[in-house]
């Protein structure tokens, strides 16, 4: 009989410690506090005030950056300060560091020696470094700390970024990596990739060498900085900020710093000619035009216009930022193989741009491959999580047509136009469609086809990011209608609920769906967890039907709606199996009210959540006001109105959370309610919490009949408040009207302090006032503006 395989143990990181309070130092200690890990932050000790000063102002920074490193603000306090002369003592019980100081081997070889000693025997030491030598840097080491050492290397805003490259040294234990690679994608919500130990790693090396071609082409074909980024962003599948806007948000000398890296260190690279800075970004950078942080680089504000540098003319001009129209026709072509060839074949200096780019891509990643990464996918997933791309560069060229693709840079290197005349590699033509397949992706190290990897925590993502090509089990259907599909994966018993409409957006249907489904759940399963395929969770109501009912003075129809929705809500509380709510991304309005009304919710950290009736002239009232004003009495049932404080600024103000820990400090999220940090885990730990939740014996809370409330004096201390607002010009009339029926119906309506009643109560005084006020032209107004274009309107 074969004993049981004992799992390894994970990296249990209770206490980190980061070295270096710079932009990246400082955040990724803010990243790991938003996880729970106590952080100390470290840097040199200040020759003025206090010895951690450094650290100490960097800490206070992170309350001021946007994006918001903190994903709530008021856990600041808890990175604790240091400073190398005074509190090396600290690093004795760290079971992470992670040096992020500036990019000097030699600066960074001295800092490990006057670490080293003050290190536990168990604690795993990273670096930062975006592209020396992991190897390099680990012989300053003690030899028996080297196995315990590698790169961690964060993408900039580290909160944000999904990637994350874990570059082994030869010497890294195994087991430590996978440590580390479970501890950074579910702890800390990162996808990682393993590097291998070159110049610049993955991410950087492909990146900033398709920034480097785009920068030649540009000179090459004559385009102004504005048309590029026109036709280098959204258009193929990349963020707005594009290639120049994103040069000046990293900073010129940065990236300037970047390029002379690896013209340092890659010395025989076939493309190293072309290592170097272009002319206009050394002259920028000379001007002390550093992009962003100086207020100039490629684009300064003037007044409230952008304008572009024109070299020619040595001085900015009004931003065009278009593509021509046979261009943008291109583009506009869903299949990649036509689009492909009509920018190759087309005789427009922007469609010749667009190829000569993407042609170098592709070269240089097919080249580079072997030397760089295991697989082509980790090249893919590094630039679409390091770089914001929709496909890394090896599915754009399979899903263009490999061989045509290969065959036309063939035709382009040997005709001398392609940048490097260094061949294809052979494995690039032997007759293959792609990288990417069945049985996994190529390595042209090994020569073969690799898997995904097998290590245990990717089991926690049922529906990982998926690769070109790659399909996952969708699940069997239960039961469905135009709204909504019940499905369930796996054999556990949970119910999937998930929408069907656009933006996930709550209609009549969807409504009615949600009800049946519960009760088809109700007769065939343990739980249900509501989760959506993509993001968001559900923008809320749909305004065009619910505009329609009102322009056509449908009132009853209207107010049957609502009555709907809050059924619907009610209907999700009071179910006799439990019903989790899986967030990411937007839960407004009635997304929130559903999540709000579940047994648990179960939030990815970055979910924006918010009631945001108000914005557009409404209250919430899908039983949203009901069920806070139910939290407030059982909260603080001698003076439920201190309870609702923080309620009534947050929904009066339509404030919407910037992360799921920040809506727990809005009274959104619950204490009970659980965050995952990783999305791609988010339904597996749903379906787990609503298993556990039928375990246990789930039954749903009973109709509160004794809700004591705030009453008529808690309304007129909230319209106290808001006379201030209007005399100050902060709000108009109709938004202190709005605001006072948010704060009658939060406090029980035109009653005494103190008063008792019960849900259905409160129920009806929300759809009273939801109807009034959708009725007023005003109202009407503002939703009209919303759906049209997008923005609230102030009236």
């Amino acid at each position: 009989m074969t004993a049981p395989s004992t799992p390894k143990a994970a990296l249990r990181i209770r206490k980190a410690a980061v070295l270096g309070a710079g932009v990246m130092g400082a955040q990724i200690a803010a990243h790991l506090t938003n996880a729970g890990v106590e952080t100390v932050l470290f840097d040199l000790a200040a020759k003025e005030g206090p010895k951690s000063g450094i650290a100490l102002k960097a800490i206070a920074n992170l309350q001021k950056l946007s994006p918001a490193p903190l994903a709530d603000k008021t856990i600041a306090g808890a990175i604790i300060p240091a400073n190398y002369d005074e509190d090396l003592e600290h690093l004795k019980d760290v079971d992470l560091v992670i040096e992020a100081i500036a990019e000097r081997m030699d600066w960074k070889l001295d800092l490990y020696k006057k670490i080293a000693s003050h290190l536990s025997p168990t604690a795993v030491i990273a670096s930062n470094t975006s592209g020396l030598s992991i190897n390099g840097l680990a012989e300053a080491l003690p030899e028996d700390m080297r196995h315990r050492f590698s790169g961690v290397h964060f993408f900039n805003p580290p909160r944000y970024m999904h990637l994350v490259e874990l570059i082994p040294t030869k010497l890294t234990d195994k087991n430590v990596l996978e440590g580390l690679e479970a501890f950074l994608t579910t702890a800390l919500g990162k996808g990682v990739v393993y590097a291998k130990d070159t110049p610049n790693f993955i991410g950087n090396r492909i990146g900033v060498f398709s920034m480097l071609a785009t920068m030649h082409h540009t000179q090459q074909f004559g385009l102004g900085f504005d048309v590029v980024d026109a036709l280098t962003g959204p258009a193929v599948g990349r963020p707005k900020s594009a290639t120049y806007r994103t040069a000046d948000v990293v900073g010129l000398d940065t990236m300037a710093h970047v390029i002379k890296t690896m013209a340092d260190t890659l010395a025989d690279d076939p493309w190293h000619e072309y290592f170097k800075a272009p002319v206009w970004l050394t002259a920028l950078i000379e001007k002390g035009a550093l992009g962003q942080k100086t207020g100039a680089g490629f684009y300064r504000k003037a007044g409230k216009d952008i304008v572009v540098l024109d070299v020619a003319k040595q001085d900015y001009r009004a931003s065009e930022q278009k593509a021509s129209d046979e261009v943008s026709a291109i583009l506009a072509i869903k299949d990649p193989a036509e689009k492909f060839g009509k920018l190759r074949a087309s005789s427009d200096p922007q469609a010749q741009f667009l190829w000569a780019t993407f042609r170098d891509l592709f070269h240089y990643s097919a080249y580079h491959l072997a030397d760089i990464a295991d697989t082509a996918r980790d090249v893919d997933f590094a630039i679409r999580w390091g770089y914001g791309w929709k496909l890394g560069p090896f599915e754009t060229w399979q899903a263009a047509g490999w061989q045509q693709v290969a065959g036309w840079i063939a035709e382009d290197i040997a005709a001398g136009k392609a940048m490097s005349k260094a061949p294809l590699p052979a494995w690039v033509t032997d007759g293959r469609s792609g990288v990417h397949g069945k049985d996994g992706s190529w390595s042209a190290a090994e020569g073969k086809n690799k898997p995904r990897s097998q290590h245990p925590v990717y089991q926690r993502q049922l529906f990982p990011d998926p690769i070109l090509g790659e399909k996952f089990d969708q699940g069997t259907t239960v039961w469905e209608n135009e709204g909504v599909r019940l499905w369930t994966l796996g054999d556990d018993g949970v119910g999937i609920i998930s929408f069907k409409t656009k933006m996930n957006t709550v209609n009549d249907a969807v409504l009615d769906g949600v009800q049946q489904a519960i009760d088809v759940a109700e007769q065939q399963l343990k739980a249900v967890v509501i989760w959506q395929t993509g993001e968001p969770f559900s923008a809320g109501a749909d305004l065009k039907g619910a505009l329609g009912l009102l322009q056509a003075g449908k009132f009853d129809d209207f107010e049957k709606m609502v009555a709907n929705f809050q059924a619907t809500s009610m209907r999700i509380k009071h179910s006799l199996v439990p019903v989790v709510s899986a967030v990411r991304g937007l839960a407004l309005g009635g997304g929130c009210e559903f999540q709000m009304h579940s047994a648990r919710t179960v939030a990815a950290l970055e979910s924006y959540i918010g009631l945001v009736e108000a914005g557009v002239g409404l209250l919430p009232a899908g039983g949203g006001l009901h069920e806070l004003a139910v939290r407030a009495a059982k909260a603080n049932p001698e003076d439920p109105f201190e309870s609702l404080k923080k309620v009534f600024e947050t929904v009066a103000m339509a404030k919407v959370s910037g992360s799921a820990l920040e809506a727990r400090q809005l009274g959104l999220l619950r204490d009970s309610d659980v965050v995952v940090f990783n999305a791609y885990e988010l339904l597996y730990v749903a379906k787990k919490v609503a298993l556990s939740l039928a375990e246990s014996g789930w039954r749903p809370p009973m109709m509160a009949r004794n809700i004591p409330v705030a009453g008529d004096v808690g309304t007129a201390t909230f319209q106290a408040s808001l006379a201030n607002l209007a005399e100050g010009y902060f709000a108009s009339p109709h938004d202190v009207a709005i605001a006072t029926r948010i704060a009658d119906t939060l406090c029980g309506g035109k009653i005494e302090r103190g008063s008792q009643v019960d849900e259905e109560w409160l129920l009806a005084l929300e759809r009273k006032h939801f109807v009034e006020l959708a009725k007023t032209e005003k109202t009407q107004a503002r939703i009209a503006h919303t759906m049209t274009t997008g923005k609230p309107l102030r009236n």
